[in-house]
């Protein structure tokens, strides 16, 4: 201690005696000086640098103003009113079917494909430092469906097959989404969205009940290059109709997860191909199989999406990709998504 406070008392006349030499400036510097300053063009604000969301397919959690616009184009959906997920009960008759006065079309659609297009607003709360951990959003999705087959014919006596091609708006969704933890690299975020039933279930637009659902969802970066996207959660249902006192609405649990790799990074534009594996779980409900009324409980759906998300300056970005059932049980066996964001 006592070394250290000498070298430092040796050191201090040298520091004032260099600080007593420098040079002060001049007028004439001080004036160039200013004017350099005045010069200096303002800086900008600072550029977006955390990753957005690369998947199609499993949902978003990066908390942001943006605006999507989606198109999906299913086919293959041979049991359209599995536990009322995606459409209502059906309404048909005869064959061990739920009978008249069910919510869902009329006929018993063995195959099914359909169109949605859905554009989607979400708002991001700014905090003081201009840092989002909280969002509302909502989307608007407008539904085409075309029957390509039914089963009416084999019932006893045969029913006429009356359901038809129909299109309208199908059901609404609104919900808020937080971050848990949010930094450069991660995103991880609880969300919680319900649904309307504004879809016409008569027509196969709606599931004629309303439904609650939870999930949490990540997105990492590992690297410059590498992300992970996921998704865990639970769809329920908050009403729905009933067969001989069974409820044919019931939950679906899900998961997801989606690793993505950048190919091209030009500093504007990237481009970067993704996997993602989507599964689902149907934890209860009924369903209009091949004409055999069956409990849906313990059905496993599994699909594999490929695609890519190209990004322009950050802020505008266009996903195309393609999915494909890997399990006998689907919602749809082949899906095909085309979407355009915007983040603000």
């Amino acid at each position: 201690m006592r070394a250290a406070l000498l070298i430092l008392a040796m050191l201090l006349p040298a520091v004032a005696a260099a600080d007593d030499a420098a040079p002060t400036p001049t007028a004439d510097a001080a004036a160039s000086t200013s004017s350099a300053q005045a010069t200096r063009p303002a800086v900008g604000p600072t550029e977006r640098k955390r990753r957005g969301s690369t998947v199609g397919y499993i949902i978003d959690a990066t908390i942001e103003d943006q605006l999507r616009v989606r198109f999906d184009a299913g086919f293959g959906n041979d049991v359209p009113d599995r536990a009322e997920f995606f459409y209502a009960q059906c309404g048909c008759n005869g064959g061990g079917a739920p009978g008249p006065g069910a919510p869902g079309a009329g006929d018993l659609v063995t195959k099914l494909q359909f169109q949605q297009l859905a554009i989607e607003g979400q708002y991001a709360f700014k905090r003081r430092n201009g840092d989002s951990r909280i969002s509302v959003f909502a989307a608007i999705p407008v539904r085409f469906v075309q029957p390509q087959s039914f089963l009416g014919a084999s019932f006893k006596p045969p029913v006429s097959n009356t359901f038809q091609s129909a299109s309208g708006l199908s059901d609404v969704r609104v919900g808020v989404k937080a971050a848990i933890f949010s930094d450069i690299d991660t995103t991880l975020s609880a969300q919680v969205q319900g649904f309307f039933k504004t879809g016409d279930a008569k027509k196969g637009l709606g599931t004629d009940h309303g439904s609650i659902e939870f999930a949490l969802l990540l997105n990492r970066r590992f690297a410059d290059q590498f992300g992970l996207e996921a998704q865990i959660g639970d769809w329920h249902p908050t009403g729905g109709s009933a067969s001989n006192g069974v409820s044919y609405s019931g939950d679906v649990f899900f998961w997801g997860i989606g690793p993505s790799y950048e190919i091209i990074n030009t500093g504007r534009v990237t481009f970067a191909p993704v996997v993602e594996f989507v599964s689902w779980r149907v934890l209860g409900g009924l369903q209009q199989n091949q004409g055999a009324l069956t409990p849906a409980d313990g059905t496993n759906i599994f699909n594999v999406k490929v695609g890519a998300r190209t990004t322009i300056d950050n802020r505008s970005s266009i996903y195309v990709g393609y999915g494909h059932a890997l399990t006998n049980a689907v919602w749809y066996s082949d899906i095909i998504r085309v979407e355009y964001r915007y983040s603000f």
